[in-house]
């Protein structure tokens, strides 16, 4: 599972003007700043674990590694990442939708 590099001031630029946000409050921005560069690090983290699983799944096919162990600890560290991804995004993807249920 490959996520593809994002341009982050694009990305914040896009959504802000598909939502139709004319005026952001500057702490507003910077949490959400904060919050969109820490989300996009995970996503990175993710798939820079998943290729390096997939590597070391490679080289021990090849015969150019012959430690199981560290071939388990590369899986393992990838598929805690991805869980812990798709954790944190189904939770976010929640509190989006309890918030657009809301009435003012």
């Amino acid at each position: 599972m490959a996520v593809s590099a994002v341009n982050n001031t694009n990305l914040q630029n896009t959504l802000i003007d598909n939502l139709n946000i004319s005026k952001v409050d500057t702490d507003n921005k910077a949490a959400f700043d904060n919050l969109f560069s820490s989300a996009l690090s995970m996503y990175q983290d993710a798939d820079r674990l998943q290729k390096a699983a997939e590597t070391s799944e490679i080289n021990f096919a090849l015969g150019y590694a012959t430690s199981t162990h560290d071939l388990a600890i590369a899986q393992q560290k990838a598929n805690i990442a991805l869980q812990y991804t798709v954790r944190v995004t189904n939770k976010a993807l929640e509190a989006y939708k309890e918030l657009m249920n809301m009435q003012l």
